[in-house]
């Protein structure tokens, strides 16, 4: 592993140092209540400070990390991630931490992380490998159904305790075999099951569970969760109704004044100005957002839009210039996550879906997404800086050949 700084990603660090920066901001502002529980500002802040400065770490790092290694690693990685996740759904296991009725979070040595996030990170390096071994035609139904039944293993007991995670590393997957051109028979035919089986399993909870009253058991207990959720997004109320706080409504109601306010002006109420952020529960996660643009207006919410699909052009552009498949499936597919948790994380903060619990990357507290989202980034930048060595490798092979060649001279 080479430290040449001479082919860096300047672009993607640029970007990455917008959104950290954006981050820091952001933390300021939304982490009044954690601030106040514990009496301390160096508290929650020093703490999240100290995984973004390990984060920056972990990226610098990485970029120099040949992408063959990551891709070794990565079926490492998915193993013990898989194991993680399927220990999540074992009842009584003492390393499982449950916040909020959800079991999607292990304790290990005093450290309290999400095995989906590393999931998430190593099933798109594998099955980014996965689809680059395609050679023909006939390769395709063979690696689709690996890639699918891998997925599938994976995915299952995310969706016990997480759906809209399960539901977005699909998403990422159906991309990833869109860009690999695998036949839409198949794509189709995974996507008409997958609807029917959303479909069935919400009339299920909903008229099984949910109107009777009834509670649910089992590792799909958090289903009724779910259906209710869909329920009130969609349920016609009227403004009364709509804005009368609930314990179930409490985060949107406060997150729509935040953004209410925020739109009163082209620049918010300016950083530091937020007074919603003393309302909103959890402000400084899931609805970051909100605080974001109340602080900010739309001139700061299209700007954090802009700098997430920045990073996806990005990718695009370096992976249309890279000759090695599975580095390219790589880096759109790790980018296509940041982006897409990104937009889904914007559109539940405004109101405009129901609520997921997705964060917004690298910006909603979070030591485990923060180290993910840089090491994102890390492996991106190690594709980056692979294409440019390559091109200087080409051209002074160019430069040598043109040397050698003689010179004739005609008398």
């Amino acid at each position: 592993m080479k430290l040449n700084l001479k082919n860096i990603d300047r672009t993607f660090w640029l970007l990455f140092g917008m959104l950290i920066i954006v981050a820091i901001i952001a933390l300021f502002s939304a982490s009044s209540t954690l601030v106040y529980e514990r009496h301390s500002v160096l508290g929650p802040i020093g703490q999240q400070m100290f995984f973004i400065v390990l984060g920056v770490i972990a990226a610098f790092v990485i970029q120099f990390i040949p992408t063959y290694w990551v891709r070794f690693f990565g079926y490492g990685l998915l193993v013990v991630s898989a194991a993680l996740v399927y220990s999540t759904m074992i009842p009584g296991n003492p390393f499982v931490v449950t916040i909020n009725g959800a079991s999607r979070w292990v304790k290990i040595a005093g450290i309290t992380f999400q095995p989906s996030e590393l999931a998430k990170l190593s099933l798109i390096i594998v099955i980014a490998d996965q689809l680059s071994r395609i050679r023909s035609e006939a390769d395709k139904p063979k690696y689709f159904y690996r890639s699918l039944l891998i997925t599938a293993v994976v995915v299952l007991p995310i969706m016990a305790s997480n759906l809209s995670t399960a539901i977005l590393i699909c998403l990422i997957i159906f991309c990833l075999w869109v860009l690999a051109r695998i036949p839409w028979q198949y794509t189709a035919s995974v996507v008409g099951i997958a609807a029917v089986v959303l479909v069935l399993g919400y009339s299920i909870v909903e008229f099984g569970y949910v109107r009777p009253g009834r509670e649910m058991h089992g590792p799909f207990k958090r289903a009724t969760t779910w259906v209710a959720r869909i329920d009130r997004h969609f349920d016609k109320e009227s403004d009364a109704d709509k804005y009368r706080l609930t314990d179930d409504n409490i985060q949107e109601v406060y997150a729509s004044v935040a953004i209410a306010r925020g739109g009163a002006s082209p620049m918010g109420v300016l950083p530091g100005n937020s007074k919603e952020r003393d309302y909103l529960p959890l402000a400084f996660a899931d609805y970051i957002f909100a605080i974001i643009v109340e602080e900010s207006g739309f001139l700061g919410a299209f700007f954090l839009i802009f700098l997430y699909l920045a990073i996806l052009f990005r990718a695009c552009y370096v992976s249309s210039r890279y000759s090695d498949m599975p580095a390219m499936l790589m880096t759109v597919g790790l980018a296509l996550m940041i982006t897409c948790q990104a937009l889904i994380s914007m559109l539940v903060a405004v109101g405009l879906g129901p609520v997921t619990g997705q964060p917004l990357p690298l910006i909603s507290r979070g030591g485990t997404s923060v180290l993910i989202t840089s090491i994102y980034f890390g492996i991106m930048m190690a594709v980056s800086r692979e294409q440019l060595e390559l091109r200087d490798r080409v051209n002074e092979t160019i430069e040598e050949s043109q040397e050698d060649v003689p010179v004739i001279t005609l008398e």
